[in-house]
């Protein structure tokens, strides 16, 4: 399906790739397994047809990648690392651009973009905006685009990094299936990713091909440094690489247990920030309530001494208005009395006269 013959890639002095062969075959799950800064990019750049060559051969499927580039792309479908999307918009809206860029028209399109939709299990985000989505969903698009075309072989560049293990699960899960239909080859820096999911591992170091077996090979023949398949590198080669990989693989598993623990972490606070929250809530509200409570004994309170005082004024005052009214009646009763005694002395005034 693949044919790769001394294959070298030179960047100025840099040799990137170095005299790399390998043959691939249909319907075969490939991992290229190495270190950061291996080759393994470049590589599949130069499969591709992304970048040539400084030297060797790249045939897919009797197709020069240099020589008949249209055809062999043809036969490729390709996830780089960053997926190359278009946040603005949809996943249907830019698989659409993706379908008819690759040359398929009319209902062709509309019949692959479910397909593939239904393969990646995007189908309940496919009309949201790809910058609202997960990484995970991103690269389901992205795997989603490769797809496009009905490519014989899929290559993916590293598809599980950055993702948190749920995701990258799910991805493995996917990169099986595709196994089944496709030739697939993909690339990584966890071991234990790719005895996974792989049928055939390729170890490279360094631009060489260290390795090339099945996995549960390799492993035998990697702990006994007895490896001896490929003329490009040695057994001490190769263990120093799965060492090195071995090493990044416990990192990046240990940067996903501090992300979900981190997550964890962050859920748990926020869940004590809403209890807390709630809590001062519930105190606010009961101190409201004592507030309320107070203020309607005071009230009470000031309405009965307020009360008592008015009922101890009324009798006061009603003394004060009786007795001002005895003393009224008193005095009217003296006026009458000097009034008639005025009257009578006046009238015995008026007879001394008249006897005399």
């Amino acid at each position: 399906m693949i044919e790769v013959q001394h294959l070298t890639k030179r960047y100025g002095s840099h040799l990137a790739v170095d005299d790399l062969s390998f043959f691939v075959q249909k319907g075969v799950i490939y991992g290229l397994l190495g270190p950061n800064g291996a080759g393994k990019s470049t590589t599949m750049n130069i499969l591709t047809g992304y970048i040539s060559a400084t030297g060797g051969t790249v045939t897919i499927d009797g197709h020069d990648v240099l020589e008949e580039p249209g055809k062999a792309r043809a036969c490729i479908g390709y996830l780089p690392e960053q997926p190359p999307l278009y946040m603005s918009e949809t996943p249907v809206e830019y698989l659409r651009f993706v379908a008819e860029a690759k040359g398929l028209k009319g209902e062709a399109v509309k019949k692959q973009i479910q397909e593939v939709i239904e393969q990646t299990g995007l189908e309940p985000v496919k009309n949201r905006r790809i910058s609202a989505l997960s990484k995970g969903y991103k690269q389901r698009v992205g795997i989603a685009q490769a797809l496009l075309g009905n490519p014989k072989v899929i290559i993916l560049d590293e598809p599980t990094v950055g993702l948190d293990p749920i995701q990258i699960i799910d991805i493995r899960n996917l990169i099986r299936d595709l196994g089944k239909d496709h030739t697939v080859i993909f690339s990584s820096h966890i071991l234990s990713e790719v005895q996974t999911i792989c049928d055939q591992i390729l170890i490279i170091a360094g631009g060489k091909l260290i390795a090339f077996d099945k996995p549960e090979n390799l492993e035998k023949q990697l702990l006994s440094r007895e490896i001896v398949l490929v003329p490009e590198g040695s057994a001490e080669e190769a263990a120093e690489t799965v060492v090195d990989v071995e090493a990044e693989d416990v990192t990046e598993s240990s940067v996903q247990e501090d992300t979900s623990k981190e997550e964890g972490d962050a859920e748990a606070v926020e869940e004590a920030a809403e209890a807390e929250s709630d809590a001062k809530a519930d105190v606010t509200e009961k101190i409201v309530e004592e507030s309320d409570a107070a203020r309607s004994e005071e009230v009470t309170e000031e309405a009965l001494e307020e009360a008592e005082e008015t009922t101890e004024e009324i009798p006061a005052e009603a003394e004060a208005a009786a007795e001002e009214s005895k003393e009224t009646v008193q005095a009217d009763k003296t006026d009458e009395v000097a009034a008639e005694a005025d009257e009578a002395a006046a009238a015995k005034a008026s007879e001394k006269p008249k006897e005399e």
